[in-house]
């Protein structure tokens, strides 16, 4: 059976028991469309919030990323796996107490001000926007390549089952729908990177076949050859690292605390019954992300060097059908400079006759391998969850924040729960519309998505949410106008540094501030937000006094209140 075949029944199957899924368990009243009813298990919270959190990013573009950076690329692994640390310690405990739905709820009231809340609304919509949009374009681009139907198309197709599920379903539908589509994606991800490092290593554990001997007896280490095979080609060797030290530390820690500030991640804590599960639940969560991304590694050096070795210097007349396959996607492109009918692929951009998107590696991977269909087709699916359950949970954040956050928090705070409910559905259908418009439709922006994403979160929620937390006399002035600064700073230097929109060229890095690049920038945009906040709260007065006790309730552990009562 051929790829496109398999391809149909493996997706045909996930997107019928999501929809399947989304008729059981529809939301039947506010809090099951924005926190599932508040009663969801750890383990499916768990299982839940990696899904949600493994994007397309994480199951397209990471490995691919790594596969071109090398050694630099190993600050995405540090950064985002950490970040679940913060949530786990510093916040999914605390915010589960506090006990709102949202993000701009949790703002809105701990300083007790509907600008406060407008503000974490707007910095909401925007990180989620920015964020879904590649989400919307990588399901686009699985259904051009794997369902040979033009991309525009599959970005609609993926519209509509996002749009059923999560329009139906809520929180609740969304919560048991990324359950299951864990466990595809997974399972998607694991099952090439298993058959290649058998076929490389002779090794069946991924993470320790990439540093492992090949298999053909030579002796010589995988990496190795991955390095002579790159300073043949012109290129550093894979094993070193380029990349400033302050560069590095910028990049991770604003991966780190995006992370830990994204609302569509956080929001998944309000989901569980106690406070303890929030705390559990996101340890589970890191220990089910983390066997995709110690796998990751290994599933770039393994593209890297079998697509050096397919492809490079190589008659093009005797390409594999997978590389024509994907230059009608145009994510991979020939021009024969010399004409002489080779493929040149060299770091030398004059000579340089390849052009590979990097997000086409680990999709491509297994054609490359000549792994059997089903495991091409597979990928596909694999890919599909990965990028809709997080479409899904991001949609979720953009329509409660319209509903609860603006229209019955701020507009009209009479309406009733049938009202919101509908008003929660509506604003998610165009949220799903807007999403789709930008998947086909790309701002110039989309191919730094994830970091201007995570910079955003970074410099707007991560602060307000500590300092909320754990510094009662935080006031409201203070909280603005940290967050307008923090965001209106990443915002700027994405822009001129990332876009070059103030320029008639992209800057050269020589102009970086500091030398951190714009991925890393949610660092100092993080640190400007803390220094507003502070010193704009020490001229301002404090909060009322039943604010500063609920701060001081929401640190104290639970069952600890019953004690502290019952001693005095």
């Amino acid at each position: 059976m051929g790829v496109q075949n398999w391809t149909y029944i493996l997706v045909g199957l996930t997107f019928s028991l999501y929809i399947g899924i989304a008729i059981w368990s529809r939301a039947s009243s506010t809090k099951e469309f924005y926190v599932a009813g508040g009663g969801v298990s750890p383990w499916a919270n768990g299982m839940a919030t990696a899904a949600d959190w493994m994007s397309a990013a994480s199951f397209i573009s990471m490995a691919g990323i790594i596969s071109f950076a090398g050694y630099d690329g190993a600050v995405y692994l540090m950064g985002w796996t950490g970040g679940y640390v913060l949530l786990a310690l510093l916040l999914a405990p605390y915010l589960r107490k506090f006990g709102k739905f949202t993000v701009p709820d949790f703002i809105g009231d701990r300083y007790y001000s509907n600008a406060a809340r407008i503000v974490a609304v707007f910095c909401a919509l925007l990180v989620s926007f920015t964020y879904v949009a590649g989400q919307m374009r990588g399901v686009g681009i699985v259904f051009s390549r794997f369902l040979e139907v033009n991309i525009n198309t599959g970005v609609i197709i993926g519209m509509l089952i996002v749009l059923f599920y999560a329009v139906l379903g809520g929180m609740k539908g969304i919560t048991y729908t990324q359950v299951a589509q864990y466990c595809v994606l997974i399972f998607a991800f694991m099952v090439p990177a298993i058959f290649i490092s058998i076929q490389m290593t002779g090794n069946p554990i991924p993470q320790l076949g990439f540093g492992d001997q090949l298999a053909d007896g030579s002796g010589t280490y995988l990496l190795d050859k991955l390095d002579g095979l790159s300073t043949e080609l012109g290129f550093a060797e894979y094993t070193s690292g380029s990349k400033s030290m302050i560069d590095v530390f910028s990049i991770t820690l604003a991966l780190m605390v995006g992370t830990a500030g994204l609302p569509h991640v956080i929001v998944r804590f309000f989901t569980v019954k106690r406070v303890r599960d929030a705390r559990k639940s996101a340890g589970i969560a890191l220990l089910l992300i983390v066997v995709l991304y110690t796998t990751a590694p290994a599933v770039a050096v393994f593209a890297r060097t079998n697509m050096i070795e397919t492809v490079s210097n190589k008659p093009y007349a005797e390409v594999p059908e997978w590389f024509t396959k994907w230059e009608t996607t145009g994510l991979i492109s020939f021009t024969d400079k010399n004409n002489d009918g080779n493929i040149q692929y060299v770091a030398d951009h004059k000579k340089n006759e390849l052009i590979v998107d990097r997000d086409i590696m680990v999709l491509a991977n297994p054609e490359i391998a000549n792994l059997p269909n089903w495991v091409i087709a597979l990928v596909a699916a694999g890919g599909l969850a990965a990028a809709l359950s997080t479409a899904a949970g991001l949609l979720l954040v953009i329509s409660s924040s319209v509903s609860h956050d603006l229209i019955k928090k701020v507009f009209n705070p009479m309406i009733s729960e049938k009202g919101e409910l509908i008003a929660a559905r509506l604003s998610a259908v165009g949220a799903v519309c807007v999403a789709g418009y930008f998947g086909i439709n790309p701002p110039g922006f989309v191919a730094a998505v994830v970091a201007l994403a995570f910079g955003l979160a970074a410099a707007s929620f991560f602060p307000a949410i500590i300092l909320g937390i754990f510094y009662k006399r935080m006031n409201k002035e203070g909280a603005i106008a940290g967050m307008i600064v923090g965001i209106s700073s990443m915002l700027l230097y994405m822009i001129k540094y990332k876009l070059g929109w103030f320029d008639d060229v992209l800057p050269d890095k020589s102009e970086w501030w500091f030398g951190i690049s714009p991925e890393g920038f949610g660092t100092v945009a993080m640190v400007l937000n803390f220094a507003v906040s502070i010193t704009i709260m020490k001229f301002t007065p404090p909060p009322p006094e039943e604010v500063q006790e609920i701060v001081e309730n929401i640190r104290i552990p639970s069952g600890a209140e019953d004690a502290i009562i019952h001693k005095y």
